[in-house]
């Protein structure tokens, strides 16, 4: 794997974790978020679950949805 290719499956695992502990924090289920998204559970599920076939785009979306800030998604990907 390339370093370009690990880098960008790191992204969608630090995304997936911090849908997953926000959605948590917040009190959601996974079938509210998808009701608020517009998608259903089993998209919310695999979104946690790093599922490369959710887009990029659709997990930053989930979690602005949850009121996440961009400090706060900045500070998700920046960990270590």
């Amino acid at each position: 794997m390339s370093d370009e290719d690990e880098a960008y499956v790191n992204l969608r695992l630090k995304l997936a974790d911090g849908l997953r502990a926000r959605r948590q924090l917040r009190g959601v289920t996974q079938t509210g978020l998808a009701r608020t998204i517009k998608s259903s559970q089993s998209r919310v599920a695999k979104m946690e679950a790093g599922d490369p076939t959710v887009s990029l785009d659709l997990l930053v979306r989930s979690l602005l949805a949850l009121g996440t800030s961009n400090r706060e998604l900045a500070a998700m990907i920046a960990r270590g």
